[in-house]
């Protein structure tokens, strides 16, 4: 994702002179073309998101259009103050990026783990929050995020995160059905479709056959794509790497009561207790039961608590 990331960067401060992007001391190497084309819209704080944040804002109110980035945990976290008055009480139109979102940076320790990164951007006014699947999202909502009128936050991954192809069209605030099915929804945000699209497929052989939502923007959350799935389901998986409160759960939950659907719940992902210690991404999915395996093992069960 980050290299769809800084490619797409690129390409947007070449069609809009007013992009200008901001770093907390990150990104060499990675922003090498950026740099080399753009050398005096490439601004590096150093070490200090609260700065990044308020230089972000006071270029915003003179007619640039900011796209600041840092570690997910950092981003959002120590800079969350800064994010809520003076970008979100002014409406303005800054692009907040965080790198490492979840447990990416899992091996790192607690500093760096972003579990709720988009429950804190979530509560911005006027937020708009999104965590792409795969590049070919980046590439699709990053444009769209820095054309919005108001404040945004995209969570994007690592390297080399496979690509997945779907007929719907990639559009902030529209989730996107990836895999058609009848009786169980599986639902999704962030690179927790790709473990989820795997699990769909060790289901064939035991004939479950769930519907696939992946909802990359979870503020605003698509309401209607939710009705729309609770009309067809008896229950849904939802697999976040987020959590409990602030997430795709939560979003859900609170649509499901508003619209007095109340399908069987499984919530996979990580809860509220810090994790500690360095444990990588993929051990830390496994042990908390939303990787592949444990996708396809809660639908299964949620399939047999169906069944008539």
């Amino acid at each position: 994702m980050r290299r769809a990331f800084s490619d797409t960067l690129l390409k947007i401060a070449k069609e809009d002179e007013s992009v200008i992007f901001l770093t907390g001391d990150l990104g060499f190497g990675v922003f090498d073309d950026f740099i080399a084309a753009f050398p005096k819209r490439y601004v590096n704080v150093g070490v200090a998101e609260a700065h990044l944040v308020d230089c972000a804002a006071g270029l915003a109110l003179e007619g640039w259009r900011p796209i600041v980035y840092s570690i997910a945990s950092f981003m959002t976290g120590r800079a969350y103050e800064q994010i809520r008055v003076s970008v979100g009480y002014h409406k303005l139109p800054v692009t907040v990026v965080g790198a490492g979102g979840g447990y990416i940076y899992g091996d790192a320790g607690v500093t760096h783990h972003a579990k709720e990164d988009l429950g804190l951007m979530t509560l911005v006014a006027g937020m708009t929050v999104v965590a792409p699947g795969d590049p070919n999202e980046v590439e699709q909502l990053l444009p769209q995020l820095t054309a919005l009128a108001g404040p945004s936050y995209i969570r994007i991954g690592r390297f080399g995160e496979p690509r997945f192809e779907a007929p719907a069209p990639i559009k902030v605030g529209q989730a996107r059905v990836l895999r058609e099915g009848e009786r169980l929804g599986i639902v999704t945000t962030g690179a927790t479709v790709i473990q989820a699209l795997a699990a769909v497929d060790l289901l064939v052989p035991d004939r479950i056959n769930p519907i696939l939502c992946h909802f990359h923007t979870i503020h605003p959350i698509d309401t209607d794509a939710l009705d729309q799935l609770l009309a067809r389901v008896n229950a849904l998986v939802i697999v976040e790497e987020h959590g409990l409160q602030g997430g795709l759960y939560a979003a859900v939950a609170q649509q499901c009561v508003q619209s007095g659907r109340l399908p069987h719940i499984v919530r996979l992902g990580p809860g509220d207790d810090l994790v500690f210690g360095n444990p990588k991404q993929a051990e830390l999915q496994q042990q908390l039961g939303f990787d592949t395996a444990g996708i396809a093992q809660a639908c299964r069960r949620a399939w047999d608590c169906q069944t008539p």
